[in-house]
C-alpha cells in the first residue's frame, strides 16, 4: 500500500514517569508511516485527494504539546487514535516515538516504542 512518510519530527515536551521530566522536559522524535491509496492524488494532482502532511504534523504537535503522558506508549497510542479517527483516508499507521534523553543510568542512543494501528482498532 502507498504511504506518506514523515521522519524525525521533533517536539520539546514534558512527558515521562519521573518528576524531573515534568519539570525540565526533553525532546521527542516521531517517525510515521501513514498508509493510504495515493492514486487519486497522484492522478489528479489535487490536494483534497490525499492527507496533507502539514496537517498531520499539526495534529501530532497539538497532542505532544497539549497533553501529558507518563509513558511514550500512551503518547504513541494517542497520536495513532487521533490521526486514524481524524483522517478518513488513512487505512493504517505505524508510529515510532523516540526519547533520546531518557533519565536512566546507561549510555544509550535513544529509547523508543513502535506501534502499528488500523482504522478498525478505533471503530
Amino acid at each position: 500500500m502507498d504511504r506518506i512518510i514523515l521522519r524525525d519530527l521533533a517536539f520539546f515536551a514534558y512527558h515521562g514517569v519521573f518528576a524531573e521530566e515534568a519539570t525540565l522536559g526533553q525532546r521527542f522524535y516521531f517517525d510515521l508511516d501513514c498508509y493510504l491509496d495515493l492514486r487519486p492524488a497522484g492522478q489528479s494532482d489535487d490536494e483534497t485527494k490525499t492527507v496533507r502532511y502539514d496537517y498531520i504534523v499539526k495534529r501530532v504537535e497539538s497532542i505532544v504539546q497539549n497533553q501529558r503522558f507518563k509513558l511514550i506508549e500512551a503518547l504513541a497510542e494517542a497520536v495513532a487514535k487521533d490521526l486514524l479517527t481524524h483522517f478518513a483516508d488513512l487505512d493504517h499507521i505505524r508510529i515510532k516515538v523516540r526519547k533520546p534523553e531518557a533519565p536512566i543510568p546507561a549510555i544509550i542512543k535513544d529509547i523508543a516504542v513502535e506501534i502499528t494501528r488500523d482504522r478498525k482498532d478505533y471503530a
